[in-house]
């Protein structure tokens, strides 16, 4: 019986309930499909463990930070590949296993540093090893045969590609699908800069946004829109805050909103890595309003296109 520890996410763990509300552990980058020892894609440390050395019945610390734990679990399954996981969070998290967790009372905070580097990995600290064998031998143990929660079922495909955004999306799943994550083909990945130019723009051109109304790191912001001339903060309608591909959009969210304070400007936010695309409207308090994957698109993507067309 190994033990591992998986991260709930950066910061205050923005995916920690959905684990344990769905039953999964999850890790990413997934968007370049199942992990499989022929695979030609690139692969990353991570995926590698936790699809092909994990077993079940192994034990997994849910943990934050580098020393707080939230959750311990049981691995109940062997490796899956679950698409309704391709945005968690704006993290693409499709690597999955069924895990039995038991969500502790209170975060158990360990001493010292204890967790480093990756965001999935095995547990080699004999006193961590020790504390979480304990933790499973003690009562009480019925959690670790509770039936596991239903997942959440998969978003439906969008049955049609509007027409406008036909080309942008196609020239999305051509460099998004697998050219970009392919060093041997591509080189580095693209840069943040290089995402706004080949793909936020000409997406947003394509739902209608002239040349005049996209400003490109107006004040220190990636990219602005303008319901109007002249380019003001009063007419400033939308912030667009972009990140690498591979990074998640949850990231992106409050240094937009720090953006929109310092130019003055009263208007929604879109965080994107050029694939994927969420909508943060200000009359809501930033919550989530719209959300589309360029190269996996649902059917609630029409509500995003609808509510960014010019």
């Amino acid at each position: 019986m190994a033990v591992w520890q998986i991260s709930s996410g950066p910061r205050s763990g923005p995916y920690l309930d959905q684990f344990i509300k769905s039953g999964v552990a999850l890790v990413g980058p997934g968007d370049t499909g199942p992990w499989r020892p022929s695979n030609p894609l690139p692969e990353w440390p991570q995926v590698r463990l936790f699809a092909s050395e994990v077993q079940e019945g192994d034990i997994v610390l849910l943990r934050s930070g580098n020393s707080t734990v939230h959750a311990i679990g049981i691995v109940a399954s062997g490796y899956l590949y679950l698409d309704q996981f391709d945005d968690v969070n704006g993290w693409d998290l499709q690597h999955a296993r069924r895990v039995r967790w038991f969500r502790l009372p209170e975060d158990h905070h360990l001493d010292g540093v204890v967790f480093m580097g990756s965001s999935f990995g095995r547990v080699m600290q004999q006193d961590i090893i020790s504390y979480a064998e304990r933790f499973v031998n003690s009562p009480p143990r019925d959690w670790q045969l509770a039936s596991l929660p239903p997942l959440p079922r998969p978003r439906p495909d969008l049955d049609e590609v509007p027409e406008d955004l036909r080309e942008i999306i196609a020239v999305a799943r051509d460099l998004g699908g697998a050219l970009y994550w392919d060093a041997e083909s591509f080189g580095p990945p693209p840069s943040e800069r290089e995402m706004v130019t080949h793909l936020v723009v000409p997406f947003l051109r394509a739902l209608g946004w002239a040349e005049e109304q996209v400003a490109l790191e107006w004040r220190n912001t990636d990219v602005a829109l303008f319901r109007s001339l002249p380019r003001t903060a009063g007419s400033c309608c939308l912030v667009v805050e972009a990140k690498r591909l591979g990074e998640g959009l949850d990231l992106a969210l409050e240094q937009a909103k720090e953006y929109v304070r310092v130019t003055g400007s009263e208007c929604d936010v879109l965080v994107t890595n050029g694939i994927r695309y969420r909508l943060h409207t200000r009359e809501n308090g930033y919550s989530e309003a719209a959300y589309a994957n360029l190269c996996r698109l649902r059917q609630p993507a029409t509500e995003l296109f609808a509510r960014l067309r010019r």
